[in-house]
């Protein structure tokens, strides 16, 4: 693990927020490309600051990251991520676009956004497995994230 990940991140639990967002069977991930220089797709979302209600800390991550304005949050489903030295607890909201124009936004958190875009089922299945957020272990494709509930470990 990269140092300055675990300087960043390491040894202590960080809550995240991820937000699901769909043009018709299309779904809204962010390819970062993290600090280890390897791309990395996941719906947008990132850490809540303390303080931050969920709702406010998911709106701000969006507009951060896509540009992209959001509302009607509702909870889908949890999922845990435990690799040492990194412990993350990720809450993830299924959302509505309610404004703002989709762009390459900005990650204060040291990584850089290479893309953002609406993703179809198939061009998923294409991005290398190691590429895409666990919880695609999980659901195998964007379709069946909407039929996940309860909690997983990814």
């Amino acid at each position: 693990m990269d140092a300055e990940i675990t300087k960043i991140y390491g040894k202590r639990l960080r809550v995240r927020v991820c937000g699901l967002c769909w043009d018709s069977d299309k779904l809204l991930l962010v390819n970062h490309k993290s600090l280890n220089n390897t791309n990395f797709w996941a719906p947008p979302g990132g850490g809540v600051e303390f303080g931050e209600t969920l709702e406010i800390g998911l709106k701000r991550e969006f507009l951060e990251e896509t540009g992209i304005e959001i509302g009607s949050l509702k909870f889908a489903f949890g999922c845990e991520f435990i690799k040492d030295p990194l412990h993350a607890i990720e809450l993830f909201f299924s959302v509505n676009r309610t404004g703002g124009e989709l762009i390459s936004g900005y990650d204060p958190e040291f990584q850089v956004i290479q893309d953002v875009k609406f993703v179809s089922d198939d061009e998923i299945q294409r991005i290398p497995a190691d590429e895409l957020h666990g919880i695609f272990r999980i659901a195998r494709s964007a379709s069946n994230l909407n039929l996940l509930s309860g909690f997983y470990n990814i």
